[in-house]
């Protein structure tokens, strides 16, 4: 909340875990500051990209990839000015808050042993640990499902028992479609909002004229 009376309430970016399946909130990951900059990159799947079938050059296969990246940074220098109110930044610095992200990209150590008991009963296919369904969250426009595809953190100042207490951490994250989890999926429905909201805020922008191009029309 800014020191500053009058002056809006801000609004935290983050990651929304639920359960895939019954849609139960997991956990709420808000970063402890916005991103200075967040970088998109979308890769077109355009049918007939080879140029072999003249007939698909305006045609589209498929919802394009697309991949997030951002930097968030984690500090619990104000938190250890206050040791009796923040005691597990005291014993643990950014440790905890680091673990949450780095579970992401970890299947549970219970479904681990639960695959191994499997494989060791005989089982002939064990099936892949299903994590939870991750969400995006940068403003109510914006809110898309998510896999956690690249996570580096760089641990820049320890306490005297080595706990890290600032971190930079850079996420790679890829939006999932309907392509990725299908129509029926919780995940595939929210990328259907996601989409709509898209294409809502594209009709809200002015529309362009032909004058601004330096043209009185188009060649026929």
């Amino acid at each position: 909340m800014s020191a500053f009376p009058g002056s809006p309430r801000l609004v935290k970016g983050g990651i929304v875990l639920l359960d895939p399946a019954s849609g139960a909130l997991r956990r709420v990951i808000s970063l402890q500051y916005n991103p200075d900059s967040l970088s998109r990159t979308v890769q077109v799947k355009a049918a007939g990209g080879d140029g072999s079938d003249r007939s698909q050059g305006l045609r589209l296969k498929g919802s394009p990839i697309e991949t997030i990246k951002l930097e968030a940074v984690l500090d619990a220098t104000d938190q250890l000015e206050f040791p009796d109110r923040n005691q597990n930044a005291v014993r643990f610095g950014v440790h905890p808050q680091l673990a949450v992200l780095e579970a992401m990209a970890h299947p549970s150590s219970a479904a681990l042993l639960a695959n191994d008991r499997l494989a060791a009963s005989g089982t002939l296919e064990v099936l892949s640990v299903e994590a939870s369904l991750a969400l995006f969250v940068w403003s109510r426009s914006r809110i898309v499902p998510v896999r956690l595809t690249e996570l580096s953190v760089t641990e820049e100042a320890f306490d005297p028992a080595l706990n890290p207490i600032r971190a930079k951490v850079g996420l790679g994250l890829r939006v999932l479609s309907v392509d990725d989890l299908g129509f029926g999926h919780r995940g595939g429905v929210l990328f259907m909002n996601y989409l709509r909201a898209k294409e809502s805020l594209a009709g809200k922008a002015a529309p362009g004229v032909l004058s601004a191009l330096g043209l009185e029309g188009l060649p026929s």
